[in-house]
């Protein structure tokens, strides 16, 4: 039951203050999601602790209970406008650099408390052993798919980066996935439907899936075998992918660890192959002097 089912059910039972703040919630979700008790309090009219008893009448334990579930309802739905209105509310115009950093520290200290390990090391042992590898990120999450994708691929055969615009050349690129095999999807919201499409097809194949998402209320959650939580609760307009990334690490960094002599072994011949042909420019001062 979601907050806007909550509100409807007990109606009857608010006060007038309360009801007032149940009003203000349903017309202006967006900008309540963000507010405090005290904030949201002023702005409708009444004292903070009628909004913590309003949270309390709900079934919620507290206030920022209350405000975490109407974040989750409502992040989904914003528009990329509706984004840059909150993001004028929560950090203004001074000092953003020290603001968003300090939220996406925070995401990546909350991703190292909530993320499960059990799911990690059993994802990190799929992907090692896996015949063959999918990884799929639409949208912002393109960015990371690449990222995981540059990686696995230096360190294994069969890794296969799925891009697509369509369904039809969605299910092309997974026609031959199995049981044996690991799909590796990242999407967070707005999710994206081709994402969410590729779960479903991989795990009625049989494949392993593994999730990379906001956590158990993702679409992605239905169907993934392991579920890898990061944080990534919206700052601004922009998505905020640190968090993410740093779990892609960890998974990188694992698996490498895994397969560590395969590993060393492509890496020796890489390193060959780049000083030959001057694949990275030499960092040797001296080399620069005439």
């Amino acid at each position: 039951m979601d907050i806007f089912e909550r509100i409807s059910n007990q109606s009857r039972k608010l006060s007038k203050g309360q009801r007032r703040i149940a009003e203000y919630i349903s017309e202006h979700a967006d900008k309540a999601a963000f507010m405090t008790a005290a904030k949201l309090g002023a702005t409708v009219g009444v004292s903070e602790s009628t909004v913590v008893r309003f949270a309390y009448e709900l079934g919620f334990d507290g206030y920022p209970e209350l405000s975490k579930a109407l974040q989750q309802v409502i992040r989904n739905q914003l528009t990329s406008v509706q984004r840059i209105a909150v993001t004028k509310d929560r950090i203004g115009k001074e000092d953003v650099l020290s603001k968003v950093l300090s939220f996406d520290a925070d995401k990546i200290r909350r991703t190292l408390e909530e993320t499960s390990r059990e799911d990690f090391n059993a994802a990190v042992s799929a992907i090692s052993e896996a015949k063959n590898i999918y990884i799929i990120g639409d949208r912002s999450a393109s960015a990371l798919a690449r990222f995981l994708f540059y990686y696995l691929n230096l360190m294994r055969e069969n890794v296969h980066l799925i891009h697509s615009s369509s369904t039809s050349e969605l299910y092309e690129q997974l026609v031959r996935i199995g049981k044996d095999d690991v799909l590796i999807g990242i999407s967070f919201p707005r999710y994206s439907s081709l994402t969410v499409k590729a779960f479903a097809f991989a795990a009625n194949t049989g494949a392993k899936v593994a999730a990379i998402t906001d956590g158990p209320s993702s679409p992605l959650a239905r169907d993934a075998s392991f579920l890898l939580a990061a944080r990534s609760d919206m700052t601004s307009f922009v998505d905020s992918l640190v968090a993410p990334l740093s779990l892609i690490n960890a998974i990188i960094v694992a698996v490498g660890l895994e397969k560590q002599e395969q590993v060393t072994a492509t890496f020796d011949r890489l390193e060959e192959i780049w000083a030959e042909y001057h694949v990275y420019e030499s960092s040797d001062r001296d080399s620069l002097k005439p």
